[in-house]
This record gives C-alpha cells, structure tokens and sequence, in this order.
C-alpha cells in the first residue's frame, strides 16, 4: 500500500452510517461489516476510492481518488487526513492539500471527477 490518507472526525464512524451516506451518494460498497472496501463508478468501470475495517482509509494513486476520498469524508463529517499531518479539502470548488501554512492545489472537484482516475506517474 502506498501514502495513506484516513478520514477522522471526532465520533466514531459506524458502518451503518457509511453505508447509509455511500448509498446516497452514489457510491458501492463490496464486504462485509467488519471489512471492505469503498467503489465508485466512471464510464464503464469500477474502482476502489478507500478500505473500510472499523475506519476508512485509502491509498489514491490518482486526483480522482483523492477527489472522492474528500467527497467521501465531507459526506460524513469528517476530514481527509494524510500521513504528515496535512488536510485534503474542498475550497470553492477546488481540492486542496493543506499542510501549515502551504498548499497545494490539485484542480475543481469536478473537472477531475469527469476526468476520471488517471493513474499519477513518477
């Protein structure tokens, strides 16, 4: 698994509750209560966007992931957190990566959602 980013807010995540907010909005979900994992659709295809096993975390490879990861953890409540502390949000339409004082912009929410998950290359 690659940088992992993990959704956190302060009340426990249920799995009832994720899967009330997934089926809402218009996400899948592939499992059991104890563990699985988080789908989402573009075009023709299906993809992973984060694991569930008592907390929600995904490993993108893509903005798009990213993208839905964010959706994901707004829906709920919560905030997208990487593994050095910094923030992923949403900020007038366009996802950002907070980190103290700087930040990175990745592109509009919806742009990169239409454009789908095209894989980050080194």
């Amino acid at each position: 698994m690659g940088y992992e980013l993990r959704v956190e807010r302060p009340a426990p995540l249920t799995f009832a509750e994720l899967a009330d907010v997934l089926g809402r909005a218009g996400f899948e979900y592939r499992g059991s209560q104890e563990a699985g994992e988080v789908l989402a659709r573009h075009g023709d295809g299906v993809h992973v966007v984060a694991a569930w096993n008592g907390t929600l975390s995904g490993a993108p490879g893509s903005d798009w992931q990213v993208a839905q990861l964010v959706r994901v953890s707004a829906l709920l409540g919560a905030h997208l957190v990487g593994e050095d502390g910094e923030s992923y949000t949403v900020r007038d339409g366009v996802v950002e990566q907070v980190n103290g004082s700087a930040s990175y912009e990745f592109g509009r929410i919806d742009e990169i959602l239409a454009a789908g998950p095209a894989v980050w290359r080194s």
